[in-house]
């Protein structure tokens, strides 16, 4: 029996990502292939990643004949938890490819958990809900002995109707699980991009999956609230043999969350430092969690380069609303002893939550100019079905539910102020940041050596534009902001 395995984001239809340049293989799917490869199926990937649409799939899929078609999507990469609508589409019509070839065909994915009877309609045989690996094998088992379908746990078919069997429990041992297939994939293309548009080549890895935490927003689909983890030997050994094989300079350790589990980083640390491996990575973290111990010192030690954080509002009001659990001070003070350590901060930012005020917004960006992060990465409230905000606000999303690409911004239910104020807030809080940035490279070329001159005489430039789009943007925002309210 063989499989055909591909996945559905393509970056070419995100214009904003694919102007980032940033492109990253689909993990998961490369976590899926690993595993039924290691259970004897004859398993083959049609990465879509860089491909401009579905069409070379769809041309593929007849000369590949495979007994199964599976879209196994990539959970490690949060675009895929916003359930694109550009990005649906394309999945729509692959498996429309595969129903008319009389292949049978099972897709993972987050929109298909939250929209499994779209895709069955679409074409999709199963839809597997939870963890891909072992339900994906067991499944495929169970089709080739021809078992009975129902007693298969975490999938949703049709039989006249929509049945949904059993859920399957997380897998707890992540290191059962073997090493991502990352020969079956052709990475050089990635390489090519990436040292093209950054003069480095950064790889993704996963060291955990889930997240304890409870922030009302934020949808966890495949994992729930459990956290489980991969020793620090297994990542250590994945690292090593991606730099021999592969020579990725940069690592985006891509978990929701970083090094909870009490000394994993510590231990981490320690293993890099005796296998002598040198590289430098990102990582998603929280500001209590980096406020924890020595665990700052061991992330700089083993080189943590940037580490972004769901800093989402500088107001202390909009955080406790969100259920997020932490506090704006506490913000302050990991920006702080990061940038002691030499480590680059960069803050996910949140605006358009519900009853969010001007005083709000002015706390956020009040935050960003005092703490002058390395990056911002602005988003507006995102409802995701299966969170207590999607509940909220779900009787206001008829005519919009998803974003179309991840540059849509467009805010979806009604709220203190309307789209365009937000889509202008963005472009605003963006402009004054990097404004900022653009005075002090002035300010550090006229104390400094010219050693780095060339990326200050960037940011003064950039600064420059940025002053002057900041006085354009800034009465269009208060326009926009008395329309909203009052009207």
């Amino acid at each position: 029996m063989d499989i055909l395995l591909t996945n559905t984001y393509f970056y070419r239809l995100d214009p904003k990502q694919w102007r980032a340049a940033q492109p990253y293989p689909p993990l998961n799917t490369l976590f899926a292939a690993s595993w039924l490869r290691k259970n004897g199926y004859q398993v083959e990937i049609f990465d879509n990643s860089l491909q401009p649409d579905s069409s070379s799939l769809e041309k593929y899929l007849p000369v590949a004949s495979p007994s199964y078609f599976v879209i196994v999507d990539d959970g490690f990469n949060y675009l895929t938890k916003m359930c694109l609508t550009v990005m649906r589409e394309a999945a729509f019509q692959m498996l429309g490819a595969a129903r008319s070839l009389g292949i049978p065909s099972i897709i993972y994915s987050s929109d298909a958990t939250d929209h499994a009877p779209d895709y069955h309609h679409a074409g999709a045989d199963f839809v597997v809900h939870g963890e891909s690996e072992i339900t994906l094998s067991d499944l495929l088992d169970t089709l080739e002995n021809k078992k009975s379908i129902e007693r298969v746990r975490g999938i949703s078919f049709v039989r006249d109707q929509l049945v949904k069997t059993g859920q399957r429990p997380v897998l707890q041992d992540l290191d059962t699980l073997p090493m991502p297939a990352w020969d079956m994939i052709d990475l050089q293309p990635y390489c090519k991009l990436w040292k093209a548009a950054h003069g480095y080549f950064s790889l993704n890895i996963a060291t955990t999956r889930g997240c304890p935490f409870k922030c009302n927003w934020c949808a966890k689909p495949m994992y729930g609230n459990r956290y489980n983890s991969r020793s620090p030997e297994q990542v250590v050994s994945e690292m090593e043999y991606l730099i021999n094989n592969y020579h990725p300079d940069h690592f985006w350790i891509c978990d929701d969350i970083f090094g909870l589990k009490p000394k994993w980083v510590q231990q981490f640390d320690s293993l890099v430092q005796r296998k002598k491996l040198k590289f430098r990575y990102k990582i998603q973290s929280r500001v209590d969690l980096l406020l924890k111990d020595d665990t700052m010192q061991a992330l700089a030690s083993s080189g943590l380069e940037t580490v972004w954080v769901g800093a989402e509002s500088g107001s202390q009001k909009i955080l406790d609303a969100m259920d997020k659990g932490t506090k704006v001070d506490q913000i302050y003070s990991a920006t702080q002893l990061a940038k002691q350590h030499g480590i680059r901060v960069a803050f996910f930012l949140q605006f358009g939550y519900l009853n969010e005020s001007m005083e709000d917004i002015k706390k956020t960006i009040n935050m960003v100019m005092d703490l002058m992060p390395d990056e911002i990465g602005i988003s507006v409230s995102y409802p995701l079905p299966g969170t207590k905000f999607y509940e909220i606000v779900k009787s206001e999303l008829d005519k919009k539910s998803n974003w179309i690409d991840s540059s849509d911004l467009d805010l979806m239910f009604k709220n203190t102020y309307s789209s365009q104020f937000y889509k202008t807030l963005h472009r605003f809080v963006h402009s004054k940041h990097r404004a900022k940035r653009g005075k002090k490279a002035l300010l550090s070329l006229l104390r400094f050596s010219s050693s780095s001159m060339k990326a200050s005489l960037r940011q003064i430039v950039s600064g420059a534009f940025h002053s002057l789009r900041v006085l354009f943007l800034h009465p269009r925002l208060t326009k926009l902001s008395k329309i909203s309210r009052h009207g």
